[in-house]
């Protein structure tokens, strides 16, 4: 990557690069990384980490240029980051505990990370690029932390619905602007239930797409055994073929 970034004989796409220009190049990546585990295609994985280490030694290499940080800070940070969050492990605690309270000791240490960090308000650093719907998550768990939360899915369920009918109430309005703050709301409370629910809601959804291609795909092939494409059919057609597909299983 040195090379790359040379001046004088690297790469003029390379040297040209930012952090902020590598950036949705790192994100395309780790996404990457999970589509191939989801496929559990382990030589696709192989590569797809690779890549991903790349982006890693990308911004170090960066970093070094501008005299912030370099490749051994990062390792050295992240060893130390683990060493300190596992005293159960490398310290003196002991590992006669669950998992799920091994999961609280972690986050207790990570607030008292924060704490040492002066980071002003509860929600400040959560990361601003994750994917919405995880993000939701984070932030929603950060706030019930400090007992902002309903205390069981009853409540939450009642929200759903509350939420749904102001979609609703938006709609019927014409207002463009309302009806997708509406709908925004409804996505946040979402996933708040799925919190509740202990779901992922990011996983959940990938889920619920792979199940749409799943089930148009068998549309597309009852067609195609009659010589014929979804364009050449009708909604009916379409919706009847979907619910066979649901029986079967797809």
């Amino acid at each position: 990557m040195a090379r790359l970034r040379d001046p004088d004989t690297g790469c003029p796409w390379d040297i040209e690069q930012t952090f902020a220009s590598i950036a949705p190049y790192t994100l395309e990546e780790a996404h990457e990384v999970i589509d191939a585990i989801a496929r559990a295609d382990w030589p696709a994985l192989e590569g797809e980490l690779g890549d991903l280490l790349l982006q890693v030694v990308y911004h170090a290499q960066m970093a070094a240029e501008a005299g912030h940080f370099d490749l051994d800070g990062v390792i050295r940070a992240i060893a130390d980051k683990m060493v300190a969050r596992h005293p159960h492990v490398f310290g003196n605690e002991s590992r006669d505990k669950s998992a799920a309270q091994q999961v609280a000791d972690w986050e207790a240490i990570k607030a008292t990370e924060r704490k040492a960090r002066a980071a002003g308000g509860v929600l400040d650093d959560v990361a601003l690029a994750l994917p919405a719907l995880t993000r939701a998550v984070k932030l929603q768990k950060r706030a019930a932390r400090v007992g902002f939360d309903w205390p069981d899915t009853t409540q939450v369920l009642t929200k759903v619905q509350e939420e749904a009918r102001e979609l609703v109430e938006a709609q019927a309005s014409g207002d463009a602007a309302h009806t997708a703050e509406e709908f925004g709301d409804l996505l946040f409370v979402m996933a708040n239930l799925a919190r509740h629910l202990d779901i992922d809601p990011e996983a959940a959804l990938r889920a619920a797409n792979a199940k749409f291609i799943r089930r148009f795909a068998a549309i597309e092939a009852a067609l195609a055994a009659d010589g014929r494409r979804p364009e050449d059919s009708t909604l009916a057609e379409m919706d009847a073929l979907w619910e066979a597909a649901k029986r079967a299983g797809g």
